[in-house]
Parts: structure tokens; C-alpha cells; sequence
């Protein structure tokens, strides 16, 4: 008998709805990673999962076939469309958003603070607040 704790490569979507886009200009930019040392940039992390979405009222973002692991989700809204985060003397000018909402502080929380658990079980959900510290 075959069980989901002994099925080979048991995968979940990992569902995530963006909240607070102060407008629908450009798009969103979002990373799921599992390696805390390339949180919260980890363009250069190949075994990430990325998406670009066009920026709404209300975005959903889905991450598919995702292994049972740690993660952690960033998500930069990208408002002029150049694929970056513009900061203006370190600051971010654009929106920034971090899975189980973790908090900005001095720079982006670590990967701990961000992390949550996919399981074998079930989809994982997840909301973000998009955060901005510039007009």
C-alpha cells in the first residue's frame, strides 16, 4: 500500500494573494526559495521558482509543483517595468512584500522570519501585504 508518507515526489501549490499595491502600474515580481542564503534576492538561485505578474487591485500569484520543504516568498512591485528595485539612498522607492508578512527592520528580515512549511497534505496559501516606504 502506498501512502503519502512514503509516495515519492508529493508536490503542492503554493497559492499566493498580493494585497495593498498602492497602483496597477508594472508588474510584480515574485521569488519562492528554500535557501536561506540567496533570501530575499535570489535572482541568482536556479533551484527558485520566479514569476512575473502584471500589477492589479489584487494579485495571485501560484507557485506549482513545489517539494515539501522550507521556503520563504519575496515580492518586489516593480512599478516602472525595468526588472529591479530602485532605492533612492538604500531606501526602496518601489513596493516590497515578504511571506507571513515578516517585518522590515534595518533591511530585509531574515529567511527565518519569513519561512513557512509545504507539506505533502495539502496547498499551502499565503497572503502578502505590499509595503512601501517611499511616495
Amino acid at each position: 500500500m502506498l501512502t503519502l508518507g512514503n509516495a515519492p515526489g508529493v508536490r503542492q501549490d503554493v497559492v499566493v494573494t498580493v494585497v495593498d499595491l498602492r497602483s496597477t502600474q508594472g508588474t510584480v515580481l515574485a521569488c519562492l526559495t528554500d535557501r536561506s542564503g540567496t533570501f530575499p534576492d535570489c535572482g541568482h538561485d536556479e533551484t527558485s521558482q520566479k514569476r512575473v505578474v502584471r500589477a492589479n487591485a489584487r494579485v495571485t500569484i501560484v507557485f506549482n509543483d513545489v517539494q515539501p520543504g522550507e521556503y520563504a516568498i519575496s515580492l518586489l512591485h516593480d512599478e516602472n517595468g525595468n526588472g529591479k528595485a530602485d532605492k533612492t539612498l538604500f531606501i526602496p522607492k518601489e513596493g516590497f512584500g515578504f511571506s507571513r508578512d515578516a517585518k522590515v527592520r534595518f533591511g530585509p528580515p531574515q529567511f527565518s522570519a519569513a519561512a513557512f512549511t509545504v507539506g505533502a497534505d495539502a496547498p499551502v496559501y499565503q497572503t502578502i501585504r505590499m509595503r512601501y516606504l517611499s511616495r
